[in-house]
């Protein structure tokens, strides 16, 4: 018997500007628990939307939403967020709050001891690889953008969620970095079991990063499945999408010496 998904949107439909604009089309997804998806489209695709319908930060106009086979409407809205880590493209930390207080915000909200949240900010800095002593009472406009988007993360694994929300969270980075850390972040997913939908426009990413994509264009989902079984979709779109990276790595074999040297 097959396990029900952890997350399983069902006919989700979305529109805003009074029904003129059509976010999110008739979209049933299921994501399993442990899985990594990706959902990959340009702006307007309804991706980041269907995103944020999920942990409620905006309320669906028809279909259904389910986490851990309930209802998200039955759920309240605070409660709910709290148990779904979020990360958002720039960090979205607390500009004047310490790294450890940006951290530790969650756990406080839901009463957690001092001690314990202390130990737990040294846990998650030590995860995505920040020196303790070196960053605990930094600002976040004393760090980088990798170290911001690093401490992102850290709050959003800091109150031990079984799900995180991820948009567009390596975008914003110089591409060593951005490397570098969606290759921790897919570890720290192994290590931890947890199951991960990250928004991106970048196939490339997507392929790379995830275990199954998504890809969506004006609302609609066009379609599904491993990167490999991505060629199958006769959809032009998901096909130009999936040229892209082959395109790219064409042209770096021409480019670069088959050596590797510079």
């Amino acid at each position: 018997m097959q396990e029900a998904p952890l997350i399983a949107f069902a006919h989700v439909g979305k529109s805003f500007d009074g029904g003129r604009v059509r976010a999110v089309d008739d979209v049933t997804l299921d994501v399993a628990e442990g899985e990594f998806l990706a959902i990959v489209g340009g702006s307007g695709s309804g991706k980041t939307t269907l995103l944020r319908l999920a942990n409620r930060l905006i309320d669906a106009d028809s279909g259904s939403i389910a986490i851990a086979g309930e209802d998200v409407r039955a759920v309240d809205p605070v409660s709910l967020r709290r148990r779904i880590g979020y990360v958002f493209q720039s960090g979205g930390l607390f500009p004047h709050m310490s790294v450890a207080d940006n951290v530790g915000i969650t756990p406080t909200l839901i009463g957690t001891s001092a001690a314990e949240i202390s130990s737990r900010v040294d846990e998650l800095l030590d995860l995505v690889r920040l020196e303790r002593a070196q960053f605990r009472d930094r600002l976040p406009h004393e760090l980088s953008g990798g170290q911001r988007q690093r401490v992102g993360v850290a709050r959003a694994l800091a109150a031990r969620p079984r799900i995180v929300l991820m948009d567009e969270p390596f975008g914003a980075l110089d591409p060593l970095t951005r490397d570098a850390l969606g290759d921790d972040y897919r570890a720290l997913h192994n290590t931890l079991g947890l199951t991960t939908v990250m928004i991106t426009h970048d196939m490339t990413e997507a392929i790379l990063l995830a275990d199954r994509v998504a890809v969506m264009r004006a609302g609609i989902l066009l379609a599904q499945g491993k990167p490999s079984e991505l060629s199958d979709s006769d959809d032009p779109y998901v096909g130009e999408l999936l040229r892209t990276p082959r395109r790219q790595a064409e042209r770096l074999n021409v480019l670069l010496p088959r050596n590797g040297a510079a």
